[in-house]
Parts: C-alpha cells; sequence; structure tokens
C-alpha cells in the first residue's frame, strides 16, 4: 500500500516522532509493528511480473514481413499436400519450401525470446543495492540484526560506519559530532554528503538539499546515528527509480533501422498485394471460363486445378519479393559491428543499438565519472612567499589517485623550505584516507579529499635526500611483489612516523574544519588543523612564510589570501585550508582519556576554542577534473553534427566550470538559457523548455535528479531526436532505459546502470562513444548498401514471376529456387558489404534524419531499371533455350531439344488439344536422357533445363550487382572490387554453392535444376554481365544530378 507523503524533512524531530507515535528511547511495539505491515507492507521492491514465455513467442512473429512469410508458408504447404500425389516431387522434396520459411521465423522467433529475457535484470540489480538488516529498537530493547525486509515506518534504526541504509529515514539524533554519506550513486554527487538534524523549511526540494535523511541504498562513510524509518519498499528513492526503470522499458521504442524496415514491409504487402491481384486478371481465363447469353454470364466453368497453379505463382511472388536472408544478415553484419566495438572499448548489450548510435543527435553525458575521473585531485595550492604580501602557487598535474600519475609542475623543492615541510605533514597526518589499487585503477577508502591530499603529499616528496632514495627504491620493489592491490605511501608514512597522533577533534558544520592533536618526537604536542579558508583564516593569528619564521595576520594580508581563495573558486575548485597551532596551553601535555582536560574533547563546542590562535599555512585547491581525451571527443561531437548536454547532480558552479574546461562553453560565453539547476529547468513552461532544448550548442542541468533526467530524455525524444544518454549511477538507469541507447560505465557504474544499458564503456572514456558513434555510421552505411542490394535483387526476381505470368509462359523459376537464391546466394555478399571501408569523412557530416528514407526515389529508379533487365534477362534466357537453336554464335541445341514457337510457349497450358506434337527426349549432364510419355510434359517436367538456365542467370547478375553495391555513387573505376576483399570471397563463395546445387544429383533433385555445359555456361555470363554497365551509367548519371544541385546552391 501507497504511504502517506510525509515531509519529513521541513518537520522537527519531535514533530516526526509524534506523527509516527514512537519514543526514540523505546521503538515500536510488537503490536503496532504488525498493524503497520498490515498496512504498508514489507520493506522490499516489488518484482514486476514478466511476460509469459508463451506471449514472449507471439510477439515474435508480430512483424509485417514474418506475417507474409507465414502465409507464404501456410499456402506452399497446403499446396505441397494437395498436389503431392500428382507432381514428380515426393516425400520431403514437396515440403522443403515451407519446411525451410518455417525454420526461418522458428530462429528468428528464438533469438528475439533470448533478448528480451535477458532485458530486464536492472531491477534485480536494484535489489542487491538494498540492505539485508539493520540495528533496530523494538519494545526497548535494541535487536543487533534484524531483517530490513521487516522495517516499517516509524521503526527506529541505529547507523554506524561502513552500514547500508535499509529504508528512506530521517535522522533525529546523531551520536558523533559529524555523519557523512556516500550517495553519489543515487544523486550524483562527486562528495560524501554532511548530514544533521536540522528540519529544512521547504515543503518541496531537491534529494541533495535533504541534509536530515538518510536514503536507502547509500552508505554511511563517517560517523553515528539514530534515525526514524520514514518510507519503506517501493515508497523509497530507490523504489521510485525501481518504477521509473519499468515505465521506461514500457515507452522502449523501434531503432531507427527497424522502423524503415517495418515501414518496407508494410509497402511490400501493399505491392504484393497488387501485383498478384494483376497476375489473377491477367489469367483468371485460364481457371474461369463462361458463355454469354442475353448479356448474363451462363455455363461458368471453373478449374480448381489452374486456380491453385495461380495460387502457386502468387506464392513464388511472395518468396521473390521478399528478402529472406536480410534479418540474417543485419544480425551477423550487427554482430561483426560489436566485435569491432568491443576492440575500441565499447561492449554492446543489445545488438540493434550499434545501428542506433549511428544517427545520435544528442548526447546526454553525465558528469561524475563520466566527463571527469570521479577521483579528486588537487589541481593547485598556494602558500606565502617570503613577506606577506607575496604569494607562491604551486599548479599539479595528474587526476586520479595513482601517486606517480603527474607532478608538481617546475617542482624544484626537493629540500623543502619550512613553510612546505609544514603543509606536507598536515595534508599526510591530519587524514584518515587509504588509496589500494583495484586492477587498473586507484581507488580511494574514506574521504575522496583526504585521499587526494596524501597524493600531493607522495607528490611533494620528503625533505630527507637518503630517506627518499630509501622510498624510491621501496616503490621499485612494491611493483614486483604479488599483491599490488595495497599502494604504498612511503612519503606519508614517514610523516606519520615522526609523530603520534594523541586526539581527533572531528568535523562539524559550525566551524567547517577538523583538526588533530600530535605528539612530536621532543616530547611536546602540535595541532594541525585543515577545514574551509574563510573559516580557519578568522581563527589565525599568524601566517607561516617560506622560511617558517611567523608574521601577524593584518588586513592586507588576509585580502590576497582570501583573494587566492577566489581565483581558485571560480575556476570550479574546492578550496581547503591548512593551519597549526603550537601553544595548545591545558592541551600542550594531553596523552590520554586520563588527562584532566578530556572532557573538552567530548563536546564539540568547545573545539572553537582549542582551534583558536592559529598559524596559518598556505591552501589546496580540489577537484573532479575532466578526462584528458573529453576536449577532444567534445570538438569531434561538434564537427560531426552532435548536441552534447551535461546533466549532473553537482552544484551548479562545478558544473559549469567543468563544461568551461572541457570547451563545451568558451571561456567568456554567456550561460543564460544555456545552464539550469534541474528544479529551475522543470519550472518553465513546456514551450520555454522545448525552445531551451532545440537551441544550437550545449547545455548543462545542475542538482538535477532521476527525474529530471528521465524528463529531458524523454522531451528530447518527442522533438525527434536521437538520444544517446551516459550515467554511471542508480540515479541514471531510468534515463538510460528510456534513452534511445543508454550507456553505462564499465569500471566505475554501478550494475543497475550497467543493465539498463545498451551499451557498457570498458574504460569510462567519454571519447569511446564518439569512435563507437563513428563505427554505428560506418555500420548504417554499409547496412544501406547490402539492403539496397538485395532489395534490387527481389525486384528482379517479382519482375521475372511477373513477365513470366504476364506472357503465359510456364514457371521460369520455382519458389524453391527462390529462396535458396535470397537465403544461400544473395547471404554471403550481402555480408561481405558490411565489411564495406568506412568513408574518409564520416565524422564531418551532421547525423542522419532518423526520417531519412532508407530508399530515395532516385535509387528506387535505379533498382527498377536494374530489377526490370534482370527480369527480362532471366525470363529472356528461359525463352531463348525453348525456341532459338543459337544466339551470338553459341549453339543452344546440342543436347538435342525440341524448338517450339513462341506463341506455342505462351499458350502451353492448351497443349493437349494441339495435333501432331511431339517432342525428342534431351540429354542433360551426367548422361541423364529426359524422355517424355505425354509430350506436354515437356512444359512442366520438361523444363529443368531452362529453369537451370534462367536461376544460373540470376544467380550471376546478382554477383555482379553485389559490385555495384560497393558504393551508392562511385564508379568501379575509382573504387575498385578488392577495397573489399571480402566481398570477393563472398562472390567465389556463391558461385560454389550455386554449383554444388547442380552438380550433385541429390540437390539437384530438390532444387529441380541439372548440370549446364561450358556453352550454356558461357552464354548465362554473357546475359549477366551487363547489368554492370547500366549501373554503371546511371551512377554517372546520378553524380551529373548532384553536381549540377550544388552548382545552383553555390
Amino acid at each position: 500500500m501507497e504511504e502517506r507523503a510525509f515531509p519529513a524533512w521541513s518537520w522537527s524531530v519531535e514533530h516526526c516522532l509524534k506523527e509516527y507515535d514512537v519514543r526514540l528511547d523505546k521503538g515500536l511495539s510488537s503490536y503496532k509493528v504488525e498493524k503497520r505491515r498490515e498496512k504498508y507492507g514489507w520493506n522490499e521492491l516489488a518484482k514486476e511480473k514478466g511476460k509469459p514465455l508463451w506471449r514472449l513467442v507471439l510477439e515474435q512473429f508480430d512483424d509485417m514481413l514474418v506475417k507474409i512469410l507465414l502465409v507464404a508458408a501456410f499456402i506452399s504447404f497446403l499446396l505441397a499436400y494437395m498436389h503431392g500425389s500428382e507432381s514428380e516431387e515426393s516425400g520431403f522434396e514437396a515440403y522443403v519450401e515451407p519446411f525451410v520459411i518455417v525454420l526461418i521465423l522458428v530462429l528468428n522467433a528464438i533469438v528475439g525470446v533470448w533478448q528480451e529475457t535477458n532485458a530486464e535484470k536492472a531491477l534485480e540489480a536494484l535489489k542487491e543495492m538494498q540492505c539485508e538488516s539493520g540495528k533496530v529498537l523494538r519494545d526497548g530493547f535494541l535487536v543487533p540484526d534484524l531483517p530490513a525486509r521487516e522495517l516499517v515506518p516509524g521503526d527506529i534504526v541505529e547507523l554506524q560506519v561502513g552500514d547500508k541504509v535499509p529504508a528512506d529515514m530521517r535522522i533525529a539524533a546523531l551520536k558523533t559530532s559529524t555523519l557523512r554519506l556516500e550517495q553519489s550513486a543515487l544523486t550524483g554527487e562527486a562528495m560524501p554528503v554532511l548530514k544533521g538534524t536540522s528540519p529544512i523549511f521547504q515543503k518541496e526540494c531537491e534529494l541533495q538539499a535533504k541534509e536530515n535523511m538518510v536514503f536507502a541504498g547509500t552508505t554511511v562513510v563517517n560517523g553515528c546515528c539514530v534515525c526514524i524509518v520514514v518510507c519503506t519498499g517501493m515508497n523509497t528513492e530507490i523504489g521510485k527509480i525501481q518504477k521509473q526503470i519499468h515505465e521506461a522499458s514500457l515507452e522502449e521504442s523501434d531503432t531507427p533501422l527497424k522502423k524503415k524496415l517495418d515501414e518496407f514491409g508494410s509497402r511490400l504487402t501493399t505491392a504484393i498485394g497488387i501485383v498478384c491481384l494483376i497476375v489473377w486478371l491477367i489469367n483468371y481465363k485460364n481457371f474461369l471460363s463462361y458463355d454469354m447469353v442475353e448479356g448474363w454470364p451462363a455455363n461458368v466453368r471453373f478449374s480448381f486445378e489452374k486456380c491453385t497453379y495461380y495460387f502457386k505463382i502468387a506464392v513464388a511472388l511472395a518468396v521473390a519479393a521478399i528478402p529472406e536472408g536480410l534479418p540474417a544478415v543485419i544480425t551477423t553484419s550487427l554482430a561483426l559491428g560489436t566485435r569491432k566495438m568491443a576492440q575500441k572499448n565499447a561492449i554492446v548489450r543489445k545488438l540493434p543499438s550499434v545501428e542506433t548510435l549511428g544517427c545520435t543527435t544528442v548526447i546526454c553525458s553525465d558528469k561524475t565519472g563520466t566527463l571527469t575521473t570521479n577521483q579528486m585531485s588537487v589541481a593547485e595550492f598556494f602558500t606565502l612567499g617570503g613577506k606577506t604580501t607575496t604569494s607562491r602557487i604551486f599548479h599539479v598535474k595528474g587526476t586520479t589517485y595513482d601517486p606517480k600519475d603527474g607532478g608538481i609542475v617546475d617542482w624544484t623543492c626537493y629540500n623543502m623550505d619550512a613553510n612546505l615541510q609544514v603543509m606536507a605533514e598536515i595534508c599526510a597526518v591530519c587524514n584518515d584516507a587509504g588509496i589500494f589499487c583495484d586492477g587498473r585503477l586507484f581507488r580511494a577508502t574514506g574521504l575522496p579529499t583526504e585521499a587526494a591530499l596524501k597524493v600531493l603529499a607522495e607528490k611533494m616528496g620528503v625533505p630527507d635526500a637518503k630517506m627518499r632514495n630509501k622510498i624510491r627504491d621501496s616503490e621499485l620493489v612494491a611493483n614486483y611483489l604479488i599483491d599490488r592491490s595495497t599502494v604504498k605511501l612511503g612519503c606519508c608514512e614517514w610523516w606519520i612516523k615522526r609523530s603520534k597522533r594523541v586526539a581527533t577533534l572531528e568535523f562539524d558544520r559550525v566551524r567547517k574544519s577538523s583538526s588533530i592533536i600530535v605528539r612530536e618526537a621532543a616530547g611536546q604536542n602540535r595541532l594541525l588543523a585543515k577545514g574551509a579558508v574563510e573559516s580557519l583564516l578568522e581563527r589565525s593569528t599568524h601566517v607561516q612564510l617560506a622560511d617558517g619564521s611567523l608574521a601577524p595576520m593584518d588586513g592586507p594580508c588576509r585580502q590576497l589570501l582570501l583573494s587566492r581563495q577566489t581565483e581558485m573558486s571560480s575556476k570550479g575548485l574546492r578550496c581547503l585550508g591548512l593551519a597549526y597551532k603550537e601553544d595548545l596551553g591545558e592541551f600542550s601535555d594531553y596523552y590520554s582519556e586520563n588527562h584532566p582536560a578530556h572532557k573538552k574533547l567530548l563536546d564539540p563546542a568547545c573545539y572553537c576554542s582549542i582551534e583558536s590562535d592559529l598559524v596559518f599555512v598556505g591552501a589546496v585547491g580540489l577537484r573532479d577534473p575532466p578526462r584528458d581525451e573529453v576536449h577532444k571527443a567534445i570538438e569531434d561531437c561538434k564537427r560531426a553534427g552532435i548536441r552534447v548536454m551535461v546533466i549532473t547532480g553537482d552544484n551548479k558552479s562545478t558544473a559549469e566550470a567543468i563544461c568551461r574546461e572541457i570547451k563545451l562553453f568558451s571561456d567568456g560565453e554567456d550561460l543564460r538559457g544555456k545552464s539550469f539547476t534541474g528544479k529551475d529547468f522543470m519550472a518553465l513552461s513546456p514551450s520555454q523548455q522545448i525552445e531551451t532544448l532545440s537551441k544550437p550548442g550545449g547545455k548543462v542541468f545542475s542538482r538535477a535528479e532521476p527525474r529530471h533526467k528521465q524528463e529531458i530524455v524523454r522531451m528530447l525524444k518527442e522533438m525527434g531526436e536521437i538520444v544517446a544518454m551516459t550515467g554511471d549511477g542508480v540515479n541514471d538507469a531510468p534515463a538510460l532505459k528510456l534513452a534511445d541507447i543508454g550507456i553505462a560505465m564499465g569500471i566505475t557504474g554501478t550494475e543497475v546502470a550497467k543493465e539498463a544499458s545498451d551499451m557498457v564503456l570498458a574504460d569510462d572514456n567519454f571519447s569511446t562513444i564518439v569512435s563507437a558513434v563513428a563505427e554505428g555510421r560506418s555500420i548504417y552505411n554499409n547496412m544501406k548498401a547490402f539492403i539496397r542490394y538485395m532489395i534490387s535483387s527481389n525486384v528482379g526476381e517479382v519482375i521475372s514471376i511477373f513477365l513470366t505470368a504476364a506472357l503465359g509462359l510456364p514457371e521460369c523459376m520455382i519458389p524453391v529456387q527462390l529462396l535458396w537464391v535470397n537465403l544461400v546466394t544473395d547471404g554471403p555478399p550481402a555480408t561481405a558489404l558490411g565489411f564495406n571501408p568506412p568513408d574518409i569523412g564520416i565524422m564531418r557530416k551532421p547525423p542522419r534524419r532518423s526520417d531519412d528514407a532508407l530508399i530515395n526515389s532516385w535509387v528506387l529508379f535505379r533498382y527498377l531499371i536494374i530489377g526490370s533487365y534482370v527480369g527480362i534477362a532471366t525470363v529472356g534466357i528461359f525463352i531463348l533455350w525453348y525456341t532459338r537453336a543459337s544466339f551470338m554464335g553459341i549453339n543452344l541445341v546440342s543436347d538435342g531439344h525440341t524448338l517450339v514457337e513462341l506463341s506455342q510457349l505462351r499458350n502451353w497450358g492448351e497443349c493437349s488439344t494441339w495435333s501432331n506434337f511431339t517432342v525428342a527426349p534431351y540429354m542433360v549432364g551426367g548422361g541423364q536422357l529426359i524422355s517424355f510419355s505425354n509430350p506436354c510434359d515437356y512444359f512442366t517436367a520438361g523444363k529443368v533445363k531452362a529453369m537451370t538456365m534462367s536461376l544460373s542467370v540470376l544467380v550471376a547478375i546478382e554477383m555482379f550487382n553485389s559490385l555495384n553495391a560497393l558504393s551508392e555513387d562511385s564508379s568501379l573505376l575509382t573504387l575498385p572490387p578488392w577495397r573489399n576483399p571480402w566481398l570477393l570471397a563472398a562472390m567465389s563463395v556463391s558461385f560454389g554453392l550455386h554449383c554444388l546445387i547442380l552438380y550433385v544429383p541429390f540437390f539437384a533433385d530438390i532444387f529441380a535444376v541439372a548440370p549446364l555445359s561450358l556453352n550454356e555456361w558461357f552464354l548465362v555470363i554473357l546475359v549477366s554481365v551487363p547489368v554492370i554497365l547500366i549501373d554503371e551509367i546511371l551512377k554517372f548519371v546520378g553524380r551529373g544530378q548532384r553536381y549540377r544541385v550544388k552548382e545552383k546552391t553555390a
């Protein structure tokens, strides 16, 4: 049941306890727990009912091409069954055609069902993020490991460092001075977030602003607290994300190519229907005759046998018109594309997304972890120089937690001055973070800012030259150790060993600093502090100069330090001040909890007075830096006409600074109308939102929640854009699912994001997307080439059958032969066209529009001309064999077959009424003699050689036509066939397969063909070659037209 919306964040703790009728020291009673469970249910994510298997199977047949094939297979089966006894075919041979068609459809359905069942694992991955148990107060007793699913609103839960939050909860009390949670996967914030108990006086506010709430699936990184459960199960923020993922999966639309092929299927259905109708109208007198009596038809005679014969022609038409091999060739081409992409670190999870990438018009990118490294690093630091009016700025290279990644620019301070030594000591000692190596990625334990300070300390080194060499040697040895996961921080260890930590003053939001008390080797105590620059400056009375001497902090000095801090902040850097104190008063001899001053350390209110009269040392500027390759990738996107939009959960100023740095925006560019918070953008009217999104150039949306991301993606899709969405967090999953292509990060990405995506980046690199887009464009161009090739072949087959029916000739090819050509003979060349080399300027063209025609009117006209030639050639050679003794000097009657008149061939159905009609037996290859007990069989069983000639011409023409498909416009003289050696190999395979069915008796019987002589092969090639010449002329005309259009526009 849905819980009542109660804005717990905007009410005091007392009000929340009253609302849930619970006491902080007692918890809920067992009775109340049962009552609430009846009302709210279990604290678990709902399992969406998957589609049953039978429905998944049926959906695979909900496709126009498949439906036409099903009807063709059914009619073919009926005819085979009805005429099995009458025809020459027997047993299995009669059913080859329907069997092959059904086999294709079954294989297609199996692949489809397998893809569908793998598609919804994202929801399962979300469940893995849920906590399994928690510390809960019930009936006045603390239950240490109550299963998380048993929690109900009102439960009192205790959280400690490392705990995963089991439900959405309101913080009631802090048990430590600070509490930080890692919630980047949910909100996209780069840093762990500081939490408190104070109410936030806003009824509607973004997740990031709810600083007194903890959310299910996030982790406690620092501190301890007591909370009141507010939302459970599907009403938690993670539950809402599950709903959004499910809704997005329901909204999944077909890929641009699928839409085009479906559209093509619908037009094909209409075309087949019209052609079948015309064939029936032309031939209706052959199966329906009548006498006219007084102007009305009488004595109607209907021939069922002739009617089913024309049914068979309709089936042949369907088989000829549908490129049955197309689904297999598209799958093969996409699979080859995915292999190429995998080599470039882009792992494709869903095959059709390869093609979708090619027409991407907008890339919506997350910032943290995608454009940036998601690893805090120090970019620069400053200290004072020799006097209070001068400062020194040091720039630091390196963007990861790897201490060897980069270094300090122009660093000559190996023998560090006193000021830099203190700075290095504070960075190394006032620090609880660690670094480890996870395979090829360096990661931090503890706070990312502290890990970055440790890396800085390593880059600064130590002042002792002998020790410096020793550390370098130990690092070299560490490279050869079996355990490479622990990262040895030799410099930090050296600083830590020089002093012993005796107390910690934790960070709090009032004083905005943290510090430690350390005992030096000499025996005296010192305080080392770090925190917000302005906060430390307020409590500092002196500054340390480069030589280690102290100077009083006056107004100009304070102003200089603040101006340096402002400069850093304007670059999107997070500033952290460093300070120390030597005169600690009553804490100067503090050693343990038994010391009389220890009670002051238990009260955070005393920390300000302990951290007063500080000596300011310097400040560091940290950031989550952009990846090195991103700048070039953004430029590539601009050239390719792809717009980039950054959608992040981070704050506005940081997001804008990063976008300027990666050159999405220029340095002085006015960002009004280009930079919004998620809340501000959603507050605009729908027309203003569309106007903003449709303007050219980049955009940045900061403080974005999951619903904002999803809404932006939905709007872009409604505007006709093809959207690629990148992300790594749970908060990105709904938008990844909704986008035309969702791209997840492979290294830093959560399992939820990966499962919701279509593609995973193995290297988490934005630039990999750009190379994947180029590959997608290349694949689409190649697919277009083989789709056109296959369709042009089918146009030829349809025209040949239409001509046969229109002229009243016997069938020059039977459906099983056409099926062989479409599936087997056309398959290898079509697949090989997928290996065409990419165009040189493929990423300098704007993305193709999703409604661009697969075949435009000029290309359709070209293929109608080619198809007409195919039809005339295949029917023409059939007529030549029956009616001519020789053609162009080639003897056609060497096998001894009988010649007939064209008029006889056109009226072969009336053969039984002809007087004195006789035919001689003739010889086919292999010494087989074909003789006839009934002369009329010469036009049915006797047409085997003529059919073989027609089939061979069709195969040969289609091989030569595949050379035409190498390029849509370029001549074979400028783009020779050996540019794609795979195509030449595929043509050889196809010819080999054709020879196999001609010269192996078993296959020759199934396909009703006979071996050809050398003379006959020569004629076949002679009739087929002109197809290259015809297309070269048409390409020349097309190039001329385009050149004239260019001149007019210029």
